[in-house]
């Protein structure tokens, strides 16, 4: 497995794989709307070991309503295609895009996604926080990883994400 930034000539088969992994081309769509509209972005891609494409992980920069300065982001989308899911992919892709914002001085991350799958990397509910998602979803679903110990001390609010995520229908 290898894992690394995506490159323009990834772009098809990023479109591609989301479209298989979510049986639809939301995703596919916003991650095209983030490439074009978002600067910084975090874009990585998983290769197994032919080389072919079977992964990918996007994160963009979030805001919190009242505390702007600090440096956030959200992880949105990660795809692995179906038949390789569950080898590990998507926790190298996780692990991958958390390490590089955490060297990019990023405070926290967040993610609305799997109660279930999110926790083992360390993502616990934002509700802890007195952190809560734009979006009306159960407060199980949206979480949120410390980088920077103390990062989000005193700060509470709502997550913004980039306007990208309200053009999805």
């Amino acid at each position: 497995m290898f894992i690394r930034p995506e490159q323009e000539s990834d772009y098809d088969k990023i479109y591609a794989l989301n479209v298989a992994a979510f049986g639809g081309d939301v995703e596919a769509l916003l991650v095209n709307s983030l490439r074009k509209k978002v600067n910084p972005l975090i874009s990585l891609v998983a290769e197994n070991n032919c080389g072919e494409l079977i992964g990918h992980i996007m994160f963009s920069p979030v805001t919190l309503t009242g505390f702007e300065a600090i440096k956030l982001m959200g992880l949105a989308p990660m795809a692995v295609l179906p038949i390789e899911q569950k080898k590990g992919y998507g926790s190298a892709l996780i692990n991958a895009g958390v390490k590089i914002c955490k060297n990019m001085g990023y405070g926290a991350i967040f993610v609305l996604g799997h109660a279930d799958y999110y926790p083992r990397f360390g993502f616990k509910k934002s509700a802890n926080f007195g952190i809560l998602s734009d979006y009306d979803v159960p407060p199980e679903y949206f979480m949120i990883l410390e980088l920077q110990k103390g990062a989000l001390n005193g700060a509470t609010g709502k997550i913004k994400y980039h306007a990208a995520f309200n053009d999805l229908e």
